[in-house]
């Protein structure tokens, strides 16, 4: 069984916030990696970090000794309906960044993880019964309205944003309900991906058109990474988590989206004129309200 930490103890906190900065910098920084296998396509991207992810994941469930977790949720068909619906919900998630990054939408994806904690602010309003508070309800009519000028002003939907918020915040709001932990719950959800992921793989390497197997040493290593940077941001992410506040989780998380959105306008030159910056600032307005209202509600507790 995993120790109990103590979030007060000060070195506790230190490897929190270590493990925190680690996991949200993976996350901003995969975007190079998914940057290099732009080559490829993106379901077949989808498909090898299904399954490399799954064999780390189940390597690692056995050495923490969790296996009896994963056999239990087999038994349990409500939280096993709930997993399928994460699966699905990840599967869209994954698909739709490893997209945005091989077709110049990197700006786009960082909007949509912006947009996220607002999205789930939401969601639970109209789910979870969750009651909005005032604060909370000017910082989402300011995203919405970076939304709109983006529309109206740049003349382009974000569906990208959409898709990325949207399908996290379900995923989130799905989890919290399901009765398994981080690590369990992706290992299940992988493992459900599984026969689809080992069949799209097949199925390519017997119409030769595999990039796993077509004699190309990077790719074939790039492939298998798909494990390493799926599963291993997790883990320093559960870590963080259990050593930190909620509310310092909360704020460390802006880190990966701000990666991103700098990675794809400085390093991969995303068009980023003056209409979108207003629709950014619109929306990071309505972020810094939401940050804001948790912290101040915060000190009062």
């Amino acid at each position: 069984m995993t120790p109990k930490l103590n979030p007060a103890d000060p070195a506790e906190t230190r490897r929190g916030v270590m493990y925190g900065l680690l996991a949200y910098g993976g996350w901003g920084f995969v975007t190079i990696y998914f940057k290099a296998v732009a080559h490829i396509p993106a379901l077949e991207v989808l498909a090898h970090r299904a399954l490399w992810s799954f064999i780390l994941l189940i390597a690692i469930v056995l050495v923490l000794g969790e296996a009896r977790t994963i056999l239990r949720v087999f038994r349990d068909w409500r939280t096993l309906l709930a997993l399928v619906a994460t699966a699905t919900l990840v599967s869209i998630n994954w698909l739709t960044f490893i997209w945005s990054v091989a077709h110049e939408r990197v700006i786009q994806a960082a909007l949509g993880y912006f947009m996220n904690p607002l999205v789930n602010v939401l969601l639970g309003a109209l789910f979870l019964g969750e009651r909005l508070r005032r604060w909370q309800v000017v910082s989402l009519f300011c995203a919405l309205a970076g939304i709109l000028a983006m529309t109206t002003l740049v003349g382009t939907v974000p569906w990208v944003s959409f898709i990325l918020a949207f399908s996290f915040g379900l995923y989130g709001l799905i989890r919290k309900v399901a009765r398994i932990g981080a690590l369990g719950g992706l290992t299940v959800e992988t493992l459900l991906m599984l026969p689809i992921a080992v069949g799209y793989v097949g199925w390519l390497m017997a119409t030769h058109e595999s990039h796993f197997a077509a004699g190309n040493g990077s790719d074939t290593i790039l492939l298998v990474a798909a494990g390493i940077v799926t599963a291993v941001p997790l883990l320093w992410f559960a870590g963080a988590a259990r050593r930190l506040k909620y509310t310092t989780v909360g704020f460390i998380q802006y880190i990966a989206p701000s990666l991103q959105f700098l990675l794809g306008w400085l390093l991969y030159k995303e068009p980023f004129g003056t209409m979108k910056f207003i629709s950014f600032l619109l929306i990071w307005l309505g972020l810094a309200i939401f940050t804001w209202d948790a912290l101040r509600r915060t000190r009062r507790r």
